[in-house]
């Protein structure tokens, strides 16, 4: 049997990875039950203290183990790959769909009559008594019907702790939680609390200090459980483990690491027990060959651990991030197909002094990636035009392996677009991809980098058709300028949708801020702010403006659509005149039923200019159509603008994640021949089949978007066969390609599907032959075979390229 290229998981560790594999996903009501406990007995708290508290109650009384191939200690539920409760953010959907998890079409959660008599007998205590249902409350009635109607979804806000995030790793391993204890304090003695803000600040650095002592004694609970394991051990070599296990936990995070181990548990247990406070996504590691490189390289030098040893730490670093789990409502699950995390680790780019950052860290965060071959973590390289061959070459390898990994930012035009923001230089060098391509300063950056709502682009495109009125309720959203059907000229279509989906920015603005509102006021994440700066130098939690940047962006899902829809109104109706505007209209309210709606589903599909085949008739129409959205966003700042960070403003994003699915769902036919109910096209990407003249003329139609001013994530997945890259030269012209789009065409992201469709259909026929088949989905990957066939079906008939 032949080496694979990066090598096998050790012994262990490919255990420890098919004991993943089998477990099954489980709700757990553990973490559900004590923060209710925790709520109610702290009920007169200040609520920062209350959040502290219920922490500190989580993990001094949940259930922890030690997997017996593991070196690395820290669970997040009482059995790995169960998923937690989170019952402060939303109930109702808990209690609605018990019955229903493990009949879901994908991401199937399995629970025991146990678990639900748990959750049914904490419900009253949630009745009107969580973010959610004071988050729907605040939206004001207008904005609301947009909530309702789906053209703008914030479910994720509401109903979870959505991270978007990095904090300060690289602080904590260096100088352990000790030295944020010892500023608290400080900060805290010297206050003159006789003013309110100076109170409230009391309570913030309170909180701090009970949780920084939470998270010193839980990991002081594995440091004993080690202890005990290792008098019964009969293993002379996992005793030592063992002892060993022990020491480290007793020492980090809270005092600082010295080796490459001791800096990986430090990482880990703080990466765990942010995921317990708040089960916020997109919780991401940040530029981990940086700032672990100097253990590694340390360690390396002075013989305490080998390369291997240090490859397969890494995997098991890996192996328990994917032991996180999170269970979403069916209808945001939808939005995130395969029950992602998006837990990202980021190597590559420039360094602060604008050198080339790749080394030997780099290649061995590739080499375990690879080896353990899994949805997490996220993996990311960011590109600039000094990156090295030997390392794109390694990049494309791992490529080959087929599970999506790695996806590339370009510093090309990130750094720039920071710098322009207002970032520092030296903090621009130093960004990070946050969950999926989105991108942000690790330990500087407030919450919700991207992903704050979600535009449906073709449906608010059907309503300025319509008169600013919803085609399927008949309910008005907006002022229109008229109905389609009486339209004469394409400049008329192009009023219509400037006025609409302005109005529409607006309508997700609110939105917006009303979860931003209730998040601050009711859910203060106390470890995360605290180890963001500068939280604790401002007296204040990431919702209240703690950060040093606050960016945010909202998603906008069907680019793709919208623009070939435009060119086929444009060209079909107004140009060409191979139809009215009547017989148009018509066609879309019967879903291109019959004789005439088919022939006209046909013209719009085969006759007109389509988005990603490097067309500037319809490309144009898309920059000018996405315009619009974005000269009105930035009008309005966040929550957070003016007390205290720099930026508090808005921009835009198109990392869509499978919102393309769920929202393709509640959308009509579209001018661009889909029909009704079917996926919209995903991130920035051409619509299925669409583009005809391969991979070059996608990235020249993607790169003529105002990728500066779309600084939330400009999305592009590619797909490709595994044969494509079969041959070093085929190989050798991926990276000349990636090099161009991100060189010469400025583009910010690319990521690739290396997967045939005959694999996939196979797949989807056999699922039991194919259990560790994993895809890029969206921003991230997921096994294949948890999501659900329609999402399934939407990967399948992606467009394959060859090079």
């Amino acid at each position: 049997m032949n080496t694979p290229y990066f090598g096998n998981l050790t012994e262990r560790m490919n255990a420890f990875r098919e004991n993943l594999l089998d477990a099954k996903s489980y709700a757990c009501a553990e973490r559900a039950v004590l923060t209710t406990e925790s709520y109610k007995k702290y009920l007169d708290q200040p609520v920062v203290l209350k959040r502290a508290y219920m922490l500190k109650n989580i993990l001094d009384n949940m259930t922890i183990f030690i997997e017996d191939e593991t070196l690395i200690a820290g669970n997040q539920a009482k059995e790995n790959r169960f998923a937690p409760i989170f019952p402060e953010y939303a109930m109702d959907w808990v209690i609605n769909e018990l019955d229903e998890f493990d009949k879901r079409d994908g991401d199937v959660f399995y629970i025991t009559e146990e678990t639900k008599d748990q959750l049914r007998e904490i419900a009253p205590f949630w009745e009107n008594n969580t973010v959610k249902a004071r988050g729907l409350a605040a939206i004001p009635p207008k904005s609301r019907v947009c909530y309702d109607l789906g053209i703008i979804k914030a479910e994720g806000n509401i109903t979870s702790g959505d991270a978007h995030i990095a904090v300060s790793y690289e602080d904590v391993i260096n100088h352990g939680l000790v030295s944020f204890e010892q500023r608290t304090r400080e900060m805290l003695e010297s206050l003159d609390i006789t003013t309110i803000e100076n109170q409230k600040k009391s309570y913030f650095y309170e909180s701090i200090l009970i949780v920084i002592d939470a998270v010193k004694a839980f990991s002081n609970r594995y440091a004993q459980l080690a202890h005990d394991m290792a008098e019964k051990e009969t293993d002379p070599k996992r005793e030592k483990e063992l002892r060993e296990m022990a020491m480290r936990c007793e020492k980090v995070p809270y005092h600082k690491a010295e080796t490459f181990h001791e800096a990986v548990q430090s990482i880990w247990m703080i990466q765990l027990i942010l995921q317990i406070e708040s089960n916020g996504h997109s919780l991401s590691y940040g530029r981990m060959d940086q700032f672990l490189y100097p253990f590694y390289l340390k360690d390396i030098a002075e013989k305490v651990i080998t390369e291997d040893e240090a490859t397969e730490l890494l995997v098991n670093l890996w192996l328990k991030t994917f032991t996180i789990n999170k269970i979403r409502s069916w209808t945001h699950t939808q939005f995130s197909a395969g029950s992602p995390l998006y837990q990202n680790v980021t190597i590559g780019g420039q360094t602060k002094d604008k050198k080339d950052a790749v080394n030997a860290l780099s290649y061995q965060i590739l080499k375990s990636v690879a080896q353990t071959k899994l949805p997490q973590p996220n993996l990311t390289v960011r590109y600039h035009a000094g990156l090295d061959d030997q390392f794109m070459k390694e990049c494309v390898e791992v490529l080959r392996l087929g599970f999506g990994m790695p996806a590339f930012n370009s510093d090309e035009i990130i750094i720039p677009s920071f710098i322009e923001r207002g970032v520092s230089e030296e903090d621009a060098y130093n960004y990070s991809a946050i969950g999926c391509v989105e991108t942000a300063v690790p330990g500087k950056w407030g919450y919700r980098c991207t992903g704050m709502s979600f535009i449906n682009f073709p449906k608010t495109l059907l309503i300025a058709m319509n008169n600013g009125v919803d085609p399927k309720t008949g309910t008005r959203l907006a002022e229109g300028v008229g109905h389609f059907k009486d339209m004469t000229t394409y400049a008329e279509v192009e009023q219509a949708w400037d006025k609409v989906i302005r109005e529409f920015t607006r309508h997700s603005v609110i939105i917006e801020n009303s979860c931003d509102l209730v998040l601050e006021q009711d859910v203060p994440d106390v470890l995360c702010s605290a180890l963001t700066e500068d939280c604790i130098g401002r007296g204040l939690t990431l919702k209240e403006g703690g950060a040093v940047y606050d960016f945010i962006s909202g998603l906008q899902v069907g680019i793709a659509n919208l623009a070939d829809s435009l060119a086929a109104i444009k060209k079909l109706v107004f140009e060409e005149e191979r139809f009215t505007s009547v017989q148009l209209w018509d066609a879309l309210n019967n879903n291109f039923e019959g004789v005439e709606g088919e022939a006209i589903r046909k013209l719009l599909v085969n006759d007109a200019p389509k988005y990603g085949n490097d067309d500037d008739y319809v490309d144009q129409l898309a920059v000018d159509a996405y315009r619009s959205y974005i000269d009105e966003v930035v009008k309005y700042p966040n929550t957070r603008f003016g007390r205290g960070p720099i930026g508090g403003t808005r921009y835009a994003g198109t990392s869509s994640i499978s919102a393309n699915v769920g929202q393709g769902r509640s959308t009509m036919a579209t001018p661009d021949g889909r029909k009704a109910e079917t996926p919209l096209a995903e991130g920035c990407s051409p619509s299925h089949n669409r583009d005809k003249n391969g991979p070059t003329a996608v990235l020249k139609t993607v790169s003529k978007l105002p990728t500066k001013d779309i600084t939330g994530g400009v999305l592009l997945n590619q797909k490709v066969t595994p044969q494509v890259l079969a041959k070093e030269e085929d190989r050798m012209k991926l990276i000349a390609l990636v090099r161009t789009f991100f060189n010469r065409l400025h583009g910010y992201h690319i990521q690739y599907n290396v997967v045939s469709r005959e694999m996939l259909l196979e797949a989807q026929k056999h699922p039991e032959k194919h259990r560790d088949l994993v895809v890029r989905v969206a921003g991230y990957s997921a096994f294949f075979n948890v999501l659900s066939k329609t999402t399934q079906d939407d990967i399948i008939n992606r467009t394959e390229h060859v090079l």
